[in-house]
């Protein structure tokens, strides 16, 4: 039993057998072929915007589907590779190679298996929703951006990575826009946008590869349109089962000094992985009215990055799409994401000529309607309409992710939110000091306005006491003319800092020094017992914390008269 307290690991496919029905079984693998047919193009096209090739892409969703969906904490996650991804990935193996994403994969899997393991699949959720709505924004950009040579044929061979550079090589390279390529990636884009206005089964993206390629094999063959490029011109497939693969860096590169170099992107892929992941458990979970275990989530997810490394893959997480059309048909176990996996695999194994034939225009029109979904620009017109600062935080975000980073857009976005938040909480947190009457209220019923005893000065502290709030009581106490007896009310501090716990001693240990006395009021209980810690309840004596205001002004009051009959 403490075994499992300390480790949150259980698995919903090992769970879900206890109940397990012949019902579920053809449930899960009807919805596990159709999941599996959405997964092909999306896959193939994922691995191709990464940098690598259809087979990696097709290969990722094979093994990490299939771990994610064994260890995983949902029942009707589906993993594989996703668009979140494809800039961090085309970035990595442009500076250090295949070796050092692989790397880079394996050490953000150890990340998550870690942060699962420490439980904090909880605080993953706690993500600002500004700076996610910003950094997917800005991927689905780049994503876009990235489609723009395959979409219109431009030819060009060596894309500049920089997103300016980029679009400039695109303007200078307009005048060789290939008309056939340009034509079929617009009809792709047009025909995956109509097809759920006639079919809600039928995915636009399968249907668009379908007609498209079916389209250019007949252009090239009776047409002699050879213009249009394939797969096939570009990639090779193999045959066969994926084969284990060790590591290895290029250039005789130090492991240490890539493993170190590559941490803030390992950190990075990981807690991108793990949002996306957990965002769509919970959006499954709402849909399904279940509740998934998020450590256990993520020390699957954790697994299977570091596995699919070893067998060419690339970095994967839960996919919310094709979640939603397991859901959608019906899957209701982990069962039906190990079918959509046995399907990607047949792909892979048997029609590996077929897959060469799909026009590189028509992939691209697909990332481009993958860029769109994911884009959010709706809840970004919202999100302006109403809170300046989650604006601000979004678009830095978003720009950062487009010009610079994600991880350095990531780091921006939470600093800025925290210390917009620490804004906020000081801008609602108030200190005001009375010396005649204080107000007791009592929920707007019955209130009370008691007199405060001669020589008395009443210091109101009105919400988190905290360094920010510290610094503006330490400059009201020293501002006042100072009365002999000092009640701090702190009814409304629902907690104090280290900078709020050395304030107040500093406050009391000048008071103490110049005779004065000071008396504590309302504590709640875990703000006492900070206090009780740092030593301030004995600093200014068990006597002197009350437990409300009425207690605190009779103190006062006995202080006072005691203090009469000393003179």
């Amino acid at each position: 039993m403490e075994k499992r307290n300390i480790i949150d690991f259980h698995p919903k496919f090992f769970s879900t057998f206890k109940n397990y029905s012949r019902e579920k079984f053809g449930a899960d693998v009807m919805a596990g072929i159709i999941v599996g047919i959405v997964a092909i193009p999306l896959a193939i096209a994922f691995g191709i915007a990464s940098g690598v090739g259809p087979a990696e892409g097709l290969v990722t969703a094979i093994l990490a589907g299939m771990l994610i969906s064994v260890f995983g904490g949902s029942k009707v996650q589906i993993g594989g590779p996703t668009g979140a991804f494809i800039i961090i990935i085309y970035g990595v193996i442009q500076q250090y190679g295949l070796g050092g994403l692989a790397i880079a994969t394996i050490m953000a899997g150890i990340i998550l298996i870690i942060m699962g393991l420490c439980r904090l699949g909880t605080v993953i959720k706690f993500m600002p929703y500004p700076i996610i709505i910003g950094f997917t924004g800005g991927i689905a950009i780049t994503i876009f951006s990235t489609q723009i040579n395959d979409l219109l044929g431009l030819g060009i061979s060596n894309v500049p990575a920089n997103f300016i550079d980029k679009w400039i090589c695109y303007f200078d390279n307009i005048g060789n826009i290939d008309y056939w390529s340009a034509g079929m990636g617009v009809l792709s884009v047009v025909l995956i946008a109509i097809t759920p206005k006639f079919s809600k089964k039928i995915p636009g993206s399968l249907l668009a590869i379908v007609v498209m390629t079916v389209v250019a094999y007949l252009l090239k063959e009776f047409a002699g349109v050879t213009t249009i490029k394939t797969i096939g011109d570009l990639y090779t497939l193999p045959s066969g089962l994926p084969q284990f693969v060790v590591p290895s860096l290029e250039g005789g590169a130090s492991l240490w000094a890539t493993m170190q170099n590559l941490a803030p992107v390992a950190f990075t892929i990981a807690m991108l992985g793990a949002i996306e992941s957990l965002l769509s458990a919970m959006v499954a979970d709402g849909v399904i009215g279940d509740r998934h275990n998020s450590n256990t989530e993520l020390i699957g997810q954790g697994i299977a990055n570091v596995v699919v490394p070893f067998f060419g893959g690339i970095p994967a997480t839960g996919a919310i799409a094709r979640t939603m059309a397991n859901i959608n048909n019906g899957g209701k176990t982990p069962v039906a994401g190990i079918v959509h996996t046995l399907v990607l695999l047949l792909v892979l194994l048997f029609l590996g000529g077929l897959v060469e034939l799909i026009p590189m225009p028509c992939l691209a029109g697909v990332l481009v309607m993958v860029s769109y979904n994911m884009s959010g620009w709706r809840t970004i017109v919202s999100m302006c309409k109403s809170s300046m600062s989650g604006t601000s935080v979004l678009f830095v975000t978003l720009l950062l992710t487009v010009f610079f980073d994600l991880t350095l857009a990531i780091e921006v976005g939470l600093v800025m939110a925290i210390v917009l938040f620490m804004k906020r909480a000081m801008e609602s947190a108030h200190i005001s000091v009375v010396r005649d009457e204080v107000e007791v209220h009592h929920d707007g019923e019955n209130d009370e306005v008691l007199s405060i005893p001669s020589g008395t000065e009443v210091f109101e502290i009105e919400g988190p006491f905290f360094f920010g709030i510290a610094n503006k009581f330490d400059e009201l106490t020293r501002n006042t003319d100072a009365m002999p007896i000092r009640v701090v009310r702190m009814r409304k501090v629902t907690f104090i800092d280290a900078t709020g716990l050395h304030n107040l001693e500093i406050f009391i240990n000048a008071s103490k020094k110049e005779g004065r006395v000071v008396i504590l009021s309302g504590v709640h209980d875990n703000v006492e017992k900070s206090l009780l810690k740092a030593g301030i309840v004995d600093l200014v004596g068990k006597e002197n914390v009350c437990n409300n205001i009425h207690l605190a002004l009779q103190r006062a009051a006995e202080v006072s008269n005691t203090m009469g009959q000393k003179k």
